[in-house]
C-alpha cells in the first residue's frame, strides 16, 4: 500500500457511571428538614458535563417536556462557561433549580440519553440543578430578552408549575400577565406537596423572584371562581386571554370503612399543615398536629414518599409504605425510594386495606390488608392488582395517611357551566394549544390531567403559553 495508512483519531473514554452527589448521612437527616443532596460542586459538575458525547441528534432534548437545549447547556458547563449555560438553561425553563430536584428525569431526558444504551446516562438533572444553584449564588446569568409590549392582557389562574411557567413565557413574550392565586403565597404544589428536605422554599422563592422579575404580576389570597368569574376576568378587567393552571388539589380517598377514625390524613392535608404552615416547628409555627408512632402510610407514588419520610421526621418510630401493586410498578423516582429505604422506611407490597380499625374511644389502631396479585395491564400499562380473596390479615398502627391521587378543585368549573370537564371533572383542552371549549380560555397541568408530574405541568404550561400567543396573534 503507498503511503502511510491514516492513523484514526482516539476514541473518547466514556466515564461508565455519574458522578455521585453527596449526601446527609440517613441517621442524621431522618431528624431534619434539611435539603438531603448537596448538590454538585464545581469540579464534578465539569467532569459529569463532560461525560456527555454531544450527539449530532440529541435525542434527550426529545425527552424534555420543556424542550431545553440539553446538549448545549451541557456543553457549556463542560467548557466552563456557566454564564452560557444558565442564558441557554433559562431561555427554555423558568424554573430550573426546582426542575434539578424534582424532575423525574429517568423516565424522560435521561432515558433516551444515548450514553444509556450502553452506561449511565449523563445527570442531566444534577447538572441543571448545579447550573441554577450557581446562578444564584453569583448571579451571572445575563439579562432575559423581553419582547416589545403588545399591549394585551392575560390572566393566569393558579401559581403552581404550569401557571408559573405560562405567565413567565408570556411575560417574555411581550404581554401584560397577573397571575391570581388562592393561596397566601405562590408555588402551589411546589410550596405545599413537597417537603423542604426535596425542595427547600427559599430555593422556590428565588424561582418565583424571577418569573417576577419577567413583568409577571402576583395577586395572591384571590380564588377564582368566587371573587371573580372567568367571565368577569374578560368583562370586567378586560383580559384578553385566561389560563386556568389550579391544579388537582382534592384528596381522593380509598372508601373503606373506618377512614373517619382519628388519625387517618390525606396526604394533602398531612403535607400542607407541616409543609407550607410549619406544623414542624411547633409551637414556634402556631400550627399544631397529631403525628403518630407506627406511620402508615397508603400509596407507591412520589407522594406517598414524601409522607412516609416526613413521618419519620416528625417522630414516627415505624414507617411502613402498603402499596397494592409490586415495586416495578412504583410510579416514585427511583431517587426517592432510595432515598426512603436508605432512612429506615419499610415497604410492603402487593397488599390493599379492606378496613382501618379503631379503638373505642374513636383513634385509629390498625388496619386489616388484603393480599393482591398481579393480573393484566390496564388502562395505565400496568399490570392490574387483583385480590385474592380468604388472605386478609391485620397491623398494627396508630396513623394512616392516604396518598392514592387527587382530584381536581370544582370552583372554576363549577363557575363556568360553558367549560367542558370528564367525568373526573378535569378540563378537556386541544393538546397542542391548550385551548378550552371556551374560546380565549386555556388551561394545562393536572386540572387538564389529574394529578402528575410537576414537569408535565410546567410543559402543558409552555404550549399553552404558545397557544394563547397565536390566538391573539390571530385574533
Amino acid at each position: 500500500m503507498a503511503g502511510k495508512e491514516r492513523e484514526k483519531p482516539a476514541k473518547k473514554k466514556v466515564v461508565e457511571k455519574k458522578y455521585p452527589m453527596k449526601e446527609q448521612p440517613a441517621a442524621e437527616r431522618i431528624r431534619n428538614y434539611k435539603e438531603v443532596p448537596y448538590g454538585y460542586d464545581v469540579e464534578t459538575a465539569v467532569k459529569e458535563a463532560r461525560r456527555c458525547l454531544q450527539c449530532k441528534k440529541p435525542v434527550c432534548i426529545d425527552g424534555c417536556p420543556v424542550e431545553i437545549d440539553i446538549s448545549a447547556f451541557v456543553l457549556a458547563i463542560a467548557n466552563e462557561d456557566f454564564a452560557e449555560a444558565i442564558r441557554v438553561m433559562k431561555s427554555y425553563n423558568n424554573l430550573p433549580a426546582v426542575c434539578g430536584r424534582v424532575c423525574p428525569q429517568e423516565d424522560q431526558c435521561e432515558k433516551v440519553c444515548v450514553l444509556a444504551k450502553k452506561f449511565e446516562p449523563v445527570a442531566i438533572g444534577r447538572l441543571e440543578r448545579f447550573i441554577a444553584d450557581y446562578d444564584y449564588e453569583h448571579n451571572i446569568a445575563p439579562p432575559t430578552e423581553i419582547a416589545p409590549p403588545k399591549d394585551k392582557k392575560v390572566a393566569v389562574v393558579g401559581a403552581g408549575p404550569a401557571g408559573l411557567t405560562a405567565a413567565g413565557d408570556l411575560a417574555r413574550m411581550g404581554y401584560d400577565v397577573t397571575l391570581y392565586e388562592a393561596f397566601h403565597n405562590t408555588g402551589g404544589v411546589l410550596r405545599y406537596g413537597i417537603p423542604e428536605f426535596r425542595l427547600p422554599k427559599a430555593i422556590l422563592d428565588q424561582e418565583v423572584e424571577y418569573v417576577k422579575s419577567l413583568g409577571v404580576k402576583v395577586e395572591c389570597n384571590m380564588v377564582i371562581g368566587k371573587i371573580f368569574t372567568i367571565k368577569e376576568l374578560f368583562n370586567d378587567l378586560s383580559f384578553e386571554a385566561v389560563f386556568i393552571g389550579t391544579g388537582a388539589g382534592l384528596p381522593r380517598w380509598m372508601k373503606v370503612p373506618g377512614e373517619n377514625l382519628i388519625g387517618v390524613y390525606s396526604a394533602n392535608e398531612w403535607l400542607t399543615r407541616i409543609n407550607l404552615m410549619r406544623a414542624y416547628e411547633f409551637p414556634e409555627y402556631d400550627t399544631p398536629i397529631w403525628a403518630g408512632k407506627n406511620v402508615a402510610v397508603i400509596g407507591g407514588g412520589n407522594t406517598a414518599m414524601d409522607s412516609v419520610r416526613t413521618g419519620l421526621r416528625m417522630g414516627a418510630e415505624t414507617a411502613t409504605i402498603y402499596y397494592r401493586r409490586s415495586e416495578k410498578e412504583m410510579p416514585a423516582r427511583i431517587e426517592e425510594i432510595e432515598h426512603a429505604r436508605e432512612e429506615g422506611v419499610v415497604f410492603n407490597f402487593l397488599v390493599a386495606p379492606d378496613r382501618v380499625l379503631g379503638t373505642d374511644d374513636g383513634w385509629v389502631r390498625g388496619m386489616e390488608l388484603c393480599r393482591m396479585e398481579l393480573g393484566e395491564p390496564d388502562e395505565s400499562g400496568r399490570r392490574r392488582p387483583v385480590r385474592c380473596e380468604g388472605s386478609q390479615y391485620e397491623v398494627e398502627c396508630d396513623m394512616v395517611v392516604v396518598a392514592v391521587g387527587t382530584y381536581p378543585n370544582p370552583i372554576i368549573p363549577e363557575a363556568t357551566p360553558e367549560l367542558e370537564v370528564t367525568k373526573w371533572g378535569t378540563i378537556k383542552v386541544d393538546e397542542e394549544t391548550g385551548m378550552t371549549s371556551v374560546p380565549g380560555v386555556f388551561a394545562g397541568g393536572d386540572i387538564v390531567t389529574g394529578g402528575a408530574t410537576v414537569i408535565s405541568a410546567m410543559g402543558a404550561g409552555k404550549r399553552a403559553a404558545r397557544g394563547i400567543d397565536a390566538y391573539l396573534s390571530d385574533k
